[in-house]
């Protein structure tokens, strides 16, 4: 696997996979989280494109959520904003996309890789595929994923937020509506991928585009909420008690 941190995109019969990665567990800087956001958002323009698929690299974190390094460097609230929003940009990227994001969730999903996963559409996972909001332990909370993960798990977004320190299973995710599926291992993740993404390339994309409107409704007003959401946690991030927690990870 390589070191280097990317987001790339292969299409093939209809089906568009896009992939992050990072070494440091797919955690997500901001430039990542830009070109993330960006590559979903052409690929909803695409007539060539009837599904998009959305992955991680490596066959261990699905997403240890936003860059403690980036954090850290963090050090006025504009900066910390502008930081925010990257996973605010993702989670409207998928939103306003006219196509399906159907999501690979490999592994481990931690802070805002819940909140990407939050805003699939349709979303598998592996046995391996337990998730923790930690934000709270940072003294900072998930407050833009929030909206995506309450919006797929209930009040079951409350327990993991406070109970910041616990994984919770990929069989309690699946229990709660964030995973549709969880199977053995990768091979059948993929198989069972594949084919769903097979079958919904056959279905009418005008169709497809009111559905997804259809399933989205009641979130229009996500831009100003997740900006000001943003906000909160820039501010947060610069608090005694956050600085002195990202210490450790120096």
């Amino acid at each position: 696997m390589s070191e280097e941190a990317y987001v790339k995109k292969n299409v093939d019969n209809e089906v568009a996979t896009i992939e992050f990665y990072h070494p440091a567990h797919n955690s997500l800087p901001g430039n990542i989280l830009a070109k993330l956001a960006d590559t979903i958002t052409e690929t909803g323009k695409d007539d060539s494109v009837k599904v998009i698929v959305l992955k991680s690299g490596g066959d261990r974190t699905f997403c240890a959520g936003a860059s403690f390094q980036e954090l850290i460097s963090i050090d006025n609230e504009k900066d910390g904003k502008a930081f925010f929003m990257g996973f605010a940009n993702v989670i409207n990227a998928m939103r306003k996309c006219p196509k399906f994001v159907i999501g690979r969730v490999q592994g481990k999903a931690v802070g805002g890789g819940v909140g990407v996963a939050s805003a699939m559409d349709f979303c598998m996972a592996t046995k391996f595929a337990s998730i923790k909001l930690s934000e709270l332990n940072l003294g900072i909370g998930p407050f833009v994923v929030g909206p995506a993960v309450q919006r797929k798990i209930g009040t079951g977004m409350s327990q993991i937020a406070i109970d910041a320190n616990e994984f919770y299973s990929a069989e309690w995710a699946r229990s709660k509506g964030l995973f549709a599926k969880v199977f053995d291992d990768n091979d059948q993740l993929n198989d069972e991928i594949q084919k769903l993404a097979k079958q919904l390339c056959g279905y009418n994309p005008e169709a497809v585009k009111e559905m997804k409107k259809m399933f989205w409704d009641g979130t229009e007003n996500w831009d100003e909420l997740l900006e000001n959401r943003a906000a909160i946690s820039g501010r947060l991030v610069l608090s005694s008690f956050t600085k002195e927690k990202l210490k450790k990870y120096q």
